[in-house]
């Protein structure tokens, strides 16, 4: 395990985040970070009793003080010369199926202040730790990783409040992939384009197999596979989905 260099998640939830956190978890300490203890603390308590080493963060990434909390928390666990060798984005806010008409004011924003904003506050404080892990010779580039949706790119009827927070957060990935990929660090968004096979989801799409679904491990797995991209193949965009999804 790497001890100069850590791994950032914001959004760890039962899921995608959760998966993530222990792909990364095998090769670097980790940062968990979600507005609830519950959310983080089995999870960073698995980590550590499998010999790994995880804390969590309460942080609500669409607030910027309680972000700048979660890094001065970091460094005071790693120090202040801490770099980062991935962080995830994995946060996001809004899904409600609604007529537009009908749809409150306070929904909208709030996909917007977790996926568009709350992605902008995540992305200017691990940056620079991102940067610093340049620095420090990362033995895979540092990755900035953003967790998107088929709404990322396909707005259906019903949808504008988490399909706007969601084309923003594409829209700034890409604009960050091109302004820090020639500095070192690989920033990339991952389109799923499905839905993700966890407890909350168990009893959707009845009658179908279990591969209708997509598996939180392989998103993991194409997670990591983007991190160990060398510098000469950085790719910004991926879409994954299930082979039986239409699209």
């Amino acid at each position: 395990m790497s001890s100069k260099l850590i791994a950032i998640v914001a959004g760890v939830g039962p899921g995608t985040g959760a998966s993530v956190a222990r792909k990364f978890a095998a090769t670097y300490p980790v940062v968990l970070l979600a507005r609830k203890p519950e959310s983080y603390e089995p999870l960073a308590k698995e980590i550590n009793s499998n010999g790994g080493k995880a804390i969590g963060i309460s942080t609500d990434v669409a607030d910027s003080s309680s972000v700048k909390n979660a890094v001065q928390k970091i460094k005071e666990e790693f120090g202040n010369d801490v770099g980062a060798a991935a962080a995830i984005f994995n946060a996001s806010g809004g899904f409600r199926r609604s007529p537009f008409l009908e749809l409150p004011e306070d929904v909208f924003t709030s996909s917007l202040a977790v996926s568009a904003t709350g992605g902008f506050h995540f992305s200017q404080a691990t940056l620079p730790l991102l940067l610093k892990g340049v620095e420090q010779k990362s033995k895979y580039p540092p990755s900035l990783i953003f967790t998107g949706a088929t709404a990322s790119v396909k707005s259906n009827a019903l949808m504008a409040s988490f399909a706007t927070g969601k084309w923003a957060l594409r829209a700034l990935s890409q604009s960050l992939a091109k302004e820090f990929g020639p500095q070192g660090v690989h920033v990339s968004h991952v389109v799923v384009d499905g839905v993700i096979d966890i407890e909350r989801t168990k009893e959707w799409m009845k009658g179908m197999p279990k591969e209708a679904k997509l598996s939180p491990e392989g998103i993991a797995n194409d997670y990591w596979y983007l991190h160990t991209q060398p510098v000469t193949n950085f790719t910004w965009e991926i879409d994954l989905r299930p082979a039986v999804e239409k699209w």
